[in-house]
């Protein structure tokens, strides 16, 4: 793995390359946050989970940490970045239909890293399906603050429209999942969370790695997603968007919580669109 570090915070990062059985075709492979270690007590503490943790090789589609993903599907299964049988996975590479239909890789993209004392920087350029890209993606370290922020560019001929979210997984707290949203947000009736003024909060708590929820959440429109999240062992941590999300998921089970915010991308030949995302860690 690659990390990253300051006095408060390391990073441990997938190598694109020697990371390999981590990987698979749901997530960015540049700048993939496995872990965040709290540094400031007595030994680092993990601050991040995932569907299955602490399984130290989770099924790539499940995942792990902080990871984010440039969709060549919807969640119906429309293809996106796809022409025929080939296509184009933003930040993995060239992608074909296996005899199952789901998708693998054929050619992973190459990508350059470059490393700093405080941050890491993920550059890759990269054709399928007749689709032509490039990604930079930054991850930063100030204080107690990781900020990731990515860059997607359009170098192809056509038109490029995909979708990106991001897919934190936090750690839930003995007494279950507790979030603060922004007023006016609201969620269908459901039986896995629920909405008492600005707090989400689970119904009921969840027994195991396949027991969860999965819903939609409706932000108010045309403002960035502001959301503090409890956690064990640590105050609220704080997580913002630079960007108002097309839409938001609330997704939980009975060791992670995630809110994954949306863009859906649509980007002319020679457009870049950039954005980020933050993440505030509180002392114990």
């Amino acid at each position: 793995m690659l990390h990253v570090a300051n006095a408060q915070l390391r990073l441990d990062l997938l190598d694109p390359v020697a990371d390999r059985a981590r990987l698979g075709t749901r997530y960015c492979w540049g700048g993939y946050v496995w872990q965040v270690w709290d540094l400031a007590g007595p030994s680092p503490l993990p601050l991040v989970r995932g569907p299955e943790w602490p399984a130290e090789y989770p099924v790539p589609f499940n995942g792990q940490g902080l990871p984010e993903s440039f969709r060549h599907r919807t969640l119906a299964g429309v293809p996106l970045t796809w022409r025929g049988e080939e296509g184009l996975g933003v930040g993995i590479g060239s992608l074909r239909l296996a005899a199952d239909r789901s998708a693998e890789v054929v050619a992973p993209c190459a990508w350059e890293i470059a490393p700093g004392p405080d941050r890491v920087v993920f550059r890759t350029s990269h054709a399928a399906a007749g689709y032509v890209c490039a990604v930079e993606r930054t991850l930063k370290l100030a204080g107690r603050t990781l900020t990731s922020h990515t860059a997607l560019s359009n170098l192809g001929p056509t038109r490029l429209a995909l979708e990106w979210f991001a897919h934190p997984f936090f750690a839930v707290p003995p007494a279950g999942a507790d979030a603060a949203l922004p007023a006016g947000t609201t969620i269908p009736e459901n039986p896995g969370f629920a909405l008492a003024g600005d707090r989400l909060r689970e119904r009921r708590r969840f027994s195991g790695p396949n027991d969860g929820h999965m819903d939609y959440l409706r932000l108010p429109a045309g403002a960035p997603l502001v959301a503090a999240l409890a956690q064990p062992d640590r105050g609220p941590v704080a997580f913002r968007t630079s960007f108002a999300p097309d839409r938001c998921i609330v997704w939980g089970n009975d060791r992670t919580f995630s809110l994954e915010p949306y863009l859906v991308l649509d980007l002319a030949p020679g457009e870049t669109r950039t954005w980020s995302l933050h993440y505030d860690f509180p002392c114990a």
